[in-house]
């Protein structure tokens, strides 16, 4: 089995692909007016407006109540990242290093989804996602 991607519905799937290209610096693509996808080299990130839905049934996904999740993104240089997004995004927390050994920052989405940036800072954290590739 392979993992494909996460999907998120937005009420306004404009500003949120937007906002993830901004957050990733990838372009979306869009495969119908109503879903975008943003392709990253571990996984995919599909946004599908809220009428799509209705494809599959009514109220199986609702824009904006997403408080189970947290999407991540490993990045090469956290400081960086930092910089160029503080004063642009919600921050959920400053920058801070997990007792796992990532250091991360947290913000959330336009619709509320919380993301989180991270990159590994401890050695055992380096070594296991060295493992991972």
């Amino acid at each position: 089995m392979k993992f494909a991607s996460t999907r998120l519905i937005a009420q306004d799937i404009k500003a949120m692909v937007a906002f993830y290209e901004m957050v990733t610096g990838l372009t979306a693509d869009w495969l119908a007016p109503v879903f975008a996808e943003i392709v990253t080299s571990s996984g995919t990130l599909a946004i599908g407006a809220a009428e799509t839905v209705a494809l599959w049934q009514p109220g199986a996904a609702e824009p904006g109540h997403n408080r189970t999740a947290i999407l991540e993104f490993q990045v090469v240089d956290i400081d960086a990242d930092y910089a160029r997004l503080k004063d642009k995004v919600p921050l959920v927390h400053e920058m801070k290093t997990m007792p796992w050994g990532n250091t991360t920052f947290q913000f959330r989405d336009p619709e509320g989804t919380a993301v989180s940036l991270y990159m590994p800072a401890t050695e055992a954290a380096k070594q296991r996602f060295a493992r991972q590739i």
